[in-house]
Order: structure tokens, then C-alpha cells, then sequence
């Protein structure tokens, strides 16, 4: 099926997921809509906005280099990867995709034939062919080796995943103990919990508090966001000092489940899309 067109693929691939159909003409919920904008919404700056490294210079330009994570080095193939020189303690990721991280707290412990043989996986993966998310198209795979973040009395720190909807952020998700506990909420603005969540992650039952600048974080988001209708930035919060993550316009490929189910309505109710081009067709 990945050889089909991209919007019929989609269709398809929609419904085998999610058991619902979906009608370009008439998207409802925030899932219907995902699936919309992979198909409808294609702007070549989306190439480099999901490139871990070539986004940099958009963070740059946009709101200063001082929120960028200190770079070691970008490598075109693994063989260039020098641990050597890198320090103890770093990160690795593949600037093409998502889920392709490797944290090492240790160099020492790292074993390099496996971690070679994984680098070379994530060299042939494309994120495009699977999920038809054109963002990825076409994005050159490379690997970039970053500065290990750390919080003080945290083994992982929190990811803060600003949802926007014309340069608007709404709520933000939080994601905690990531690769052990894998806990999960969800925050207005005003720092009160929202009441859902998604499938997959252990609801967190306790209340956070609310990370210092948060106003910053807010300021930085609503920056990195504004030209678009939809992107979900990504950013941590290191005792205050605030750093870009990435941005994502497509979570979970569109196929996230909301636990209660009436709020991938609600939150589909703040994405307003932006007109179909003209001349190009639509799927019924």
C-alpha cells in the first residue's frame, strides 16, 4: 500500500488504525485533521522544521541562539562519529525522524559494535514512507551529537510539548520518566490540569508545579509557532533555563487516542485550516 497516493494511502491507512473514516471535506476531529494537513498542507519549510539540525538556524532566527542545546557535531554517516572526542556524557539523534535517540550517560559502558549497528538502522529509516508524513519527505539522513541534559534530583527530565494552533499555544503535555515510568498530563495555561488524556501512558495522578519562567517557555512557543496552523514545539526546562526540543506537526501520525474520546473533538475544534490549493484535488 505505501506505493498508492499519498491521499488515498492515508485514507486507508486512517481507517485501519482508527476504525473511522475520513472525509477531507469535512475533518472534525483533531485526528481527522492531522491526517488533512500531511496531505493538503505542503510548505518547504516543514522540511527543515522537522530536521533536528537544519532547524536550528529557524530557532535562531526566530527567538536566539540562546535557547539552542550546545552542539558537539553533525555527522553525514556513522562512520564519522568520533566518540573519541566526544565527552563522557552525551546524546545522539537522528535529525531525520523521531524516536531515533541514544542517551548516553556513560561512554565508557557504551558498546560500540551495537551502537554502530543501531546508527546504521536509523541511517535507512524514512518516516515518510510508512506514514506518508510529508514533513519528513525527502530529509536528508544525518546524526548529530548533543549535550546531555540533566535536572537536579531528576533521572529524566520533563518534556514540555506546547500544542499551537495559529501561533496560539492552548495546553501543553507533559511527559515524565521517560523510558521507565512513562507518565503522562496535560496543563492549560494557567497552570490548572486538564481532565484526559491518550492511550499508551500512565496518567500522572499527582499535580506538578508549574516550572519557573514559564511565561518564557509560553513567549517561546507562541515565536517558534506562529506562521503555521498547527505545530506542537517542544521544550525543556533545565532549573529554569529554557532549550528547544523540536517541532512535530504530526503527533502520533494523527492516531493518538483521547481518553475520554470527546476531547479529540474539542481539541480539533482549535485547528482552523488554512484552504485546499487550487487545482488540487480531493479524495471522497
Amino acid at each position: 500500500m505505501i506505493f498508492l497516493p499519498q491521499d488515498v494511502y492515508v485514507k486507508i491507512n486512517y481507517e485501519y488504525y482508527s476504525g473511522r473514516k475520513l472525509d477531507y471535506n469535512n475533518p472534525v476531529t483533531f485526528n481527522d485533521k492531522i491526517q488533512w494537513l500531511k496531505v493538503f498542507y505542503h510548505r518547504e519549510i516543514l522540511h527543515q522544521l522537522v530536521d533536528k539540525y537544519a532547524v536550528r538556524d529557524y530557532v535562531k532566527e526566530k527567538v536566539g541562539s540562546q535557547y539552542l542545546n550546545e552542539l558537539y557535531a553533525v555527522y553525514n554517516k556513522p562512520a564519522e562519529v568520533d566518540f573519541e572526542k566526544l565527552p563522557n556524557q552525551f546524546v545522539l539523534k537522528g535529525v531525520h525522524g523521531f524516536h531515533l535517540n541514544l542517551i548516553v550517560k556513560d561512554k565508557n559502558k557504551l558498546n560500540l559494535k551495537k551502537t554502530n549497528y543501531l546508527l546504521n538502522k536509523w541511517m535507512l529509516k524514512d518516516h515518510y514512507r510508512n506514514g506518508k508524513e510529508w514533513a519528513y519527505k525527502n530529509v536528508k539522513p544525518r546524526i548529530i551529537a548533543e549535550k546531555y541534559l540533566e535536572e537536579f534530583g531528576k533521572d529524566v527530565v520533563n518534556d514540555y510539548k506546547f500544542f499551537c494552533f495559529n501561533g496560539k499555544p492552548k495546553f501543553i503535555q507533559i511527559d515524565m520518566e521517560r523510558g521507565t515510568e512513562d507518565l503522562r498530563c496535560y496543563y492549560d495555561l494557567d497552570w490548572k490540569k486538564l481532565p484526559f488524556t491518550t492511550e499508551k501512558n500512565k496518567f500522572f495522578e499527582g499535580e506538578l508545579q508549574m516550572p519557573e519562567h514559564f511565561n518564557e517557555m509560553i513567549d517561546v512557543a507562541q515565536k517558534l509557532s506562529k506562521d503555521f496552523p498547527f505545530v506542537r514545539v517542544d521544550l525543556y526546562n533545565i532549573n529554569g533555563k529554557i532549550l528547544f526540543g523540536e517541532m512535530t506537526f504530526y503527533p502520533t501520525d494523527g492516531r493518538k487516542k483521547y481518553i475520554p474520546n470527546e476531547y479529540n473533538k474539542i481539541i480539533g475544534d482549535y485547528l482552523e485550516l488554512p484552504k485546499i490549493p487550487e487545482g488540487q484535488k480531493v479524495i471522497t
